[in-house]
């Protein structure tokens, strides 16, 4: 226990100094001079020609148009995800790539005409909007799936090895920001705003995903499987609140009104955990202890995660962390939780969020990084990214008493970024706190983070059949570990 409390405070007071003095000797830079160098765009600007009848001019018409999207997003998304599936990684890779491909990126390169008529600047905003759609309700199924109960009766590893995780590659992230500053920043941001960002974006573990892996390889139920689970929900709760100081800093006009958009945000959580979530127990207690809540309960939820994302949005910090909470303080029922989790899930994960993949590849510009440097500072990014999450998740883990293989494979669990990073860096966008060019290489690091876990494990599981150490041997290395169904 002492060593555990002595790692988590060295690492927290090490990095904390650190981001303190990147910050005050990066408030002294300033971006680019004069307009940005860059376009901003989201969408392929290129005009669809005229159309004078029959079946094309049809689908130039909202409605038309907005269906053979879908039908292209949705196709592509499942065939791309499928074929990922079947090389051993998780089809969430895939979406997302199929994303980009419908983006300037390839489809924009190669068929300019057909990208410029699909995706015509007119039709992008209905597309927007579904996608946000499919995002909110998302972070309300992961809102769900967070136990803040079987968080509290985790071992002290997890809390240990989470913090450490996030504060290491926020420090290196916060770093990195003074190089790239200068001249990737866009112009008029802020220092202190993009390096915070710079430190959020390489601290996220996309929960979901990682959930994803452990059960596609079986290791839900081991040790390592309980303790990686507990970790990147204490990360996701961590990163997300981190992200929402930074949100309400960047919006606000100075010091006062960060401090007050910080201070209705409190005062919001402190509502919905000690107001709204008693409340929703008391009034949905029948319906919770059903197996099947039916009807009203489900509409329930739904008008409390829209009332939670509107509340949020008018504070300042984005309708995506209403949604998180009004996930986090509904029944804790297991059966009343699955029952939503499962019914939306479906709908958002198969229809919604292929929409918010292809959006995000509209925006994602890799035709930008032309030159040997763009591309080393993405690799820089990537490197950067891995060394902060991996190493210090593997170097906690093994400092709180695992062994070496198990404590590279949780690091490696833990560099998992996906969806909930691609969230991020969107909210980053919409702020105008990222370029067109820092955000593809951003979106290129959550890819190669995310494709690499899977060789990552694969590597682990050499190491301990080397080693002979299998995972039954380390049951007896994590003390207070339950096993958690995702």
């Amino acid at each position: 226990m002492r060593r555990n409390l002595l790692v988590y405070a060295i690492s927290v007071l090490v990095c904390g100094t650190g981001i303190g003095f990147v910050l005050v000797r990066g408030s002294r830079l300033a971006p680019a001079a004069g307009p940005s160098a860059e376009v901003r765009v989201t969408a392929n600007s290129a005009a669809a020609s005229p159309a004078a009848s029959g079946i094309r001019g049809r689908l130039g018409e909202p409605l038309p148009r907005l269906l053979l999207q879908l039908i292209v997003i949705v196709g592509t998304a499942r065939l791309c995800g499928a074929l990922l599936r079947r090389l051993g990684q998780p089809a969430v890779i895939g979406e997302i790539a199929a994303g980009i491909a419908l983006g300037p990126s390839l489809l924009g390169a190669f068929a300019p005409g057909v990208s410029a008529f699909l995706f015509a600047p007119s039709s992008v905003g209905i597309l927007k909007l579904l996608a946000e759609i499919g995002v909110l309700l998302f972070l309300f199924v992961v809102g769900l799936e967070l136990d803040l109960a079987a968080l509290r009766g985790r071992a002290p590893a997890a809390v240990v090895v989470s913090h450490a995780s996030i504060v290491v590659p926020y420090f290196l992230g916060v770093s990195l920001a003074l190089p790239l500053f200068p001249t990737l920043a866009p112009a008029g941001t802020r220092f202190v705003p993009f390096a915070l960002f710079l430190g959020i974006a390489m601290s996220i573990t996309a929960f979901p995903v990682l959930a994803r892996i452990l059960e596609e390889r079986r290791l839900t139920q081991t040790p390592l499987g309980t303790l990686a689970i507990a970790c990147a929900a204490v990360d996701d709760a961590t990163a997300w609140s981190l992200l929402a100081v930074v949100v309400a800093a960047a919006q606000a006009s100075g010091i006062a009104g960060a401090l007050g958009t910080i201070l209705w945000t409190l005062l919001f959580v402190f509502a919905m955990l000690r107001l709204v979530g008693p409340a929703l127990r008391r009034v949905l207690a029948g319906a919770a202890r059903r197996e099947e809540p039916g009807k009203s309960a489900v509409v329930a939820a739904l008008l409390v995660l829209f009332a939670s994302a509107l509340a949020t949005e008018l504070i300042g910090i984005h309708a995506l962390f209403g949604a998180f909470l009004a996930g986090v303080v509904m029944p804790r029922e297991p059966a009343f939780r699955r029952h939503l989790a499962e019914r939306l899930e479906r709908f958002s994960a198969v229809f919604l969020l292929p929409l918010f993949f292809a959006f995000t590849g509209l925006r994602t510009r890799i035709d930008l990084l032309t030159d040997a440097k763009s591309w080393g500072t993405c690799v820089l990014v990537v490197v950067v990214a891995t060394a902060g999450k991996l190493g210090a998740g593997m170097l906690a883990a093994r400092l709180t008493g695992m062994r070496w293989p198990d404590s590279f494979a949780l690091g490696a669990l833990l560099n998992t970024r996906g969806l909930m990073e691609l969230i991020a860096l969107n909210v980053g966008y919409e702020l105008g706190i990222l370029s067109p060019r820092i955000f593809a290489m951003m979106v290129f690091m959550a890819l190669a983070t995310t494709f690499a876990t899977g060789p990552l494990l694969s590597l682990a599981d050499a190491w301990r059949r080397e080693s002979g150490s299998g995972l039954a041997a380390n049951e007896r290395t994590i003390a207070g570990s339950t096993p958690r169904r995702t």
